[in-house]
């Protein structure tokens, strides 16, 4: 859901967009995948593009293991995005299930093909108990590969959220040392497209196009 606000919010504001999913699992060949989600919600005119499924929903290697096919490698994505690159003024590079979850055999991660295209990553975060590891985790190993987090974006703030949720809004930025850049409404992939994108701007701050203000959303629902 995060992808596809990206995705929208770019789009109005002139861009060409391209989704990249570099694999996806857990879906059957005629089933739509993550990429396909992301351009019904964001538009026609994202690009979706997935360089390999696998049908069982565990990590990619695994994955691809299980299945006895081809596992992805971080220098495919790099390519697969580099040719996207030289289309469209938005790439988008999803990955599975976190920072340094396997896509091969060797070890290969969506660490190390952010590190071969040398692009900003965006850490997507959840609300609750929890996240504070985790993020911070995450930014920590994203700087120890000379990464810098572009930002952080909560991935489903709910309807109404419990004291850890409303504390973490000041909590997120310290222990990232990366800003807030916004908060997607869980349930967000409900709604009808049209509606999807007249909303995606209001999630996301300025830095990523959009109009949200963190320290207003932060005092808003502080505790």
């Amino acid at each position: 859901m995060v992808t596809a606000a990206v995705a929208a919010t770019a789009v109005a504001a002139g861009r060409s967009v391209a989704v990249l999913k570099a694999a996806q699992t857990g879906v059957g060949p005629d089933e739509p995948g993550d990429a396909q989600e992301v351009a019904r919600l964001a538009g026609a005119a994202v690009t979706a593009s997935e360089i390999a499924r696998y049908p069982e929903p565990l990590a990619p290697a695994t994955a691809a293991r299980r299945a006895g096919r081809a596992p992805v490698h971080p220098e495919e994505v790099a390519r697969a995005a580099d040719k996207l690159a030289a289309e469209h003024d938005l790439v988008l590079v999803e990955g599975a299930g976190g920072l340094l979850v396997r896509f091969d055999a060797a070890g290969g991660t969506l660490a190390d093909a952010a590190a071969l295209l040398g692009a900003p990553v965006l850490v997507v975060a959840a609300a609750g108990l929890g996240t504070l590891n985790t993020t911070e985790l995450t930014t920590r190993e994203l700087r120890t590969r000379g990464l810098e987090p572009a930002g952080v974006v909560i991935g489903s703030w709910p309807e109404a959220p419990d004291l850890a949720s409303r504390c973490n809004l000041a909590d997120l930025p310290d222990v990232s040392g990366a800003p807030l850049l916004g908060a997607v409404p869980a349930g967000a992939g409900s709604l009808a497209p049209e509606a999807f994108r007249a909303a995606a701007p209001l999630w996301l701050a300025p830095r990523l196009e959009g109009t949200w203000d963190a320290e207003a959303f932060r005092i808003r629902e502080a505790p």
